[in-house]
């Protein structure tokens, strides 16, 4: 069985750390930092043997380098000859094998131009999504359009309802904040936001999500939404999803 578990690293990001059964073989997707991955290795006698990249960004890629030294892992990431040391270039449609499951390689650009989500089917199905999809929001534009960020999001929410979502870091309460504005009669968004807060006070990651609750909350994924639309008018065009969705991102950039 295929088991997931947070490294957090910085103020914010996660390393998700993926192993298979007792298996000493381990994954880990975005190590932004190598200090606390090497940490969580050498303390419980695990082997890096596989790395997941998703863009990018140094918050994702900067503990690359000394794994590689020092693990030797096979790397699989976007093809951005930028990313140094990526053994495995993947793109859309592509599939990969991380801890014996198969993984399905999605293009998600919007944050970033290289942008990849890795999904893998199962019970459950799990999705890393780095900076794309977080709970109760979404990734800031640094590269890409609205119209691109809109689509991937749209493709991540046709996922199943069971989907796991693993992101790249610790936004919810935030996100859950904004949330309430721009969704502001949505009992599940007040009742997540509780649920949230409690975790944070008890130091307890509020990740993974899933996909049917992210439905519920997310107003990104909500543009199509009357509330959603009528809160978002008063800061820009709702004529179409598309532009409440650009809307509602910039209007999250000034929150």
């Amino acid at each position: 069985m295929l088991s997931v578990t947070p490294i957090p690293a910085f103020g914010d990001n996660y390393i998700w750390l993926l192993r298979q059964d007792t298996s000493p073989d381990v994954c880990v997707v975005d190590p932004g930092d190598a200090d606390p991955v090497i940490q969580v290795l050498e303390r419980e006698g695990l082997k890096l043997t596989r790395v997941l990249i998703t863009h990018h960004h140094h918050d994702h890629t900067g503990g690359l380098e000394e794994l590689i030294q020092r693990y030797s892992p096979h790397v699989i990431g976007p093809h951005n000859p930028h990313i140094k040391g990526i053994d495995e270039a993947v793109g859309d449609g592509d599939t990969c094998r991380v801890m014996g499951r198969r993984f399905d390689v999605l293009a998600v650009p919007g944050h970033t131009l290289d942008h990849i989500a890795f999904f893998t089917p199962g019970i459950p199905p799990l999705l890393f999504s780095g900076d794309a999809l977080f709970s109760a929001g979404c990734g800031r534009l640094f590269e890409g359009t609205p119209e691109q960020m809109h689509q991937s999001l749209q493709r991540l929410a046709e996922l199943p309802d069971d989907t796991l979502v693993f992101a790249g870091h610790e936004y919810t309460q935030a996100n859950l904040r904004f949330a309430s504005a721009a969704d502001p009669h949505n009992p599940d968004v007040a009742s997540v936001l509780v649920e949230t807060e409690r975790a944070r006070e008890l130091g307890r990651p509020t990740l993974p999500s899933h996909l049917g609750r992210e439905r519920r909350i997310n107003p990104f994924l909500r543009c199509a939404d009357p509330e959603v639309r009528a809160a978002a008018a008063a800061h820009g065009d709702t004529d179409t999803d598309l532009a409440t969705f650009t809307t509602l991102r910039a209007w999250k950039d000034r929150f």
